[in-house]
């Protein structure tokens, strides 16, 4: 079921069952390193979402075999005949995908060249490729700038290198990883991320024969190895699709069984539920949130690097504070620019207001910069329909929490960029008796 706009008639509370499958923000990367074996590879609980699909693109065009059982979640990568590819198919498959960066590291590898195209992905604040091509000259690669994009080669091979990340960021300790496990000697990399999810690609690396260590104090260690094999690897859930489900169950004062997700990765935010009025029940098989039936409660949120408060959390659950009785805070210190959704739920009736200062924690790097990124949720407030135009993946999904909870009618265009992280959303939704209109 695909759509760009949706007409929802809000009010109803959502209540049922689904499931989430693997988590998008490893399920992509793993991908990415079966380009760095020399045996098959079977990832296993995928999602159908949209970045699969450009990833999947993006590996076929460089000659990699996939075969994929959708219904299932099944993805079979056979990388033995890997081969460089043209920009203009690396183009046409990346689209506004910022995952192309991620394969200079094994593509250096095994064909001593790579390219990438300008690259795009969510406008919520400044992830600059600057930092991957500086880590990738540290092992040794030369970066040519083209007018058609970006070349690399590694004419000496990559060796080993110390990396100390300014910010323990995602996506450069992903870059580091994926390029470290084949470099000649020793990678260590200082305030690394330690994400579930960057676990679980050191999982897969090390299923492949990779030797890696990874230290309390953010330093990972990396010894190359000449070559590497295949994986067959179960992914983690996806949490922040969870997380989201979590929030609509709270906002839209319904009842979630979320299949699929477990209590460990997800500790953090389940104590901010919790503060926040909400009622969660852990189950073997997944996790039940529910509204308490009462008011809820303004919470103070400080958005971190894990173990903290994912950023992708924040969005969604700011939908839900508009009906606590207060005020709520919500300092976002990982993207300087990701409040541009909350346009759109002032336009419904919700009190927010935006600040430069660092408000309800400490203060951080993007108040010396004089960056809007705190927020200031004043509740209850009656939210009505209006016409919404999603302006990102974490954002959109808080505007369809907005327009199921809202009264009247709510118009949402732009829906499809949801796609990218949300596995059968419009199915899910009309699972959980939402009622909508997909407008053809």
């Amino acid at each position: 079921m695909n759509a760009e706009t949706i007409t929802f008639n809000g009010g109803q509370p959502l209540n049922g069952r689904l499931e989430v499958r693997g988590a998008k923000n490893f399920v992509t990367k793993a991908m990415v390193a079966a380009l760095l074996g020399d045996q098959p590879s079977v990832l296993r609980n995928v999602p159908d979402i949209s970045d699969v699909r450009v990833v999947a693109g993006l590996l076929s065009v460089h000659g990699v075999k996939i075969e994929r059982d959708i219904e299932a979640g099944e993805l079979h990568l056979d990388p033995s005949k890997v081969k460089i590819a043209h920009m203009a198919e690396i183009n046409a498959h990346a689209g506004s995908s910022r995952i192309p960066i991620l394969f200079c590291g094994p593509l250096l590898h095994q064909l001593g060249e790579a390219f990438i195209p300008d690259l795009g992905g969510c406008r919520i604040g400044d992830r600059p490729i600057d930092f991957h091509l500086s880590a990738l000259r540290s092992f040794g690669a030369v970066v040519d700038k083209l007018p058609e994009g970006i070349r690399l080669t590694a004419p000496n091979g990559l060796r080993g290198a110390k990396i100390n990340l300014d910010y323990p960021s995602v996506g450069a300790t992903e870059q580091v990883l994926l390029t470290a496990v084949r470099a000649q000697g020793m990678t260590e990399i200082s305030n690394a991320a330690t994400e579930p999810e960057i676990l679980d690609l050191i999982n897969v690396l090390q299923k492949m024969g990779a030797i890696i260590s990874v230290d309390a104090d953010r330093v990972i260690r990396i010894e190359g190895v000449d070559r590497l094999g295949g994986y067959d690897h179960f992914s983690i859930f996806d949490r922040n699709e969870a997380a989201s489900w979590a929030a609509a169950a709270l906002a839209t004062k319904g009842d979630i069984f979320v299949g699929g997700a477990k209590q460990s990765e997800m500790l953090t935010f389940l104590n901010v539920f919790r503060k926040a009025g909400g009622h969660f029940e852990i189950h073997d098989d997944g996790i039940r949130f529910t509204h308490p039936g009462d008011a809820l409660k303004p919470v103070v949120i400080e958005t971190d690097v894990h173990p903290g408060f994912m950023t992708d959390w924040q969005q969604p659950l700011v939908v839900a504070l508009t009906q606590a009785p207060g005020v709520s805070i919500v300092h976002e210190t990982v993207y300087e620019q990701r409040f541009g959704f909350t346009d759109a739920l002032v336009k419904m009736g919700a009190t927010i207001e935006l600040h430069r200062e660092c408000l309800g924690g400490q203060k951080c790097r993007f108040g010396q910069r004089n960056f809007v990124h705190s927020a200031v949720i004043s509740g209850p407030t009656q939210m009505h329909g209006a016409e919404i135009v999603v302006p990102d993946l974490r954002g959109g999904f808080s505007h369809l929490i907005a327009a199921l909870m809202a009264d009247g009618v709510s118009r949402v265009s732009n829906v499809g960029i949801i796609a990218r992280g949300y596995e059968n959303f419009l199915v899910k939704l009309e699972t959980l008796g939402a009622d909508f209109t997909v407008e053809s």
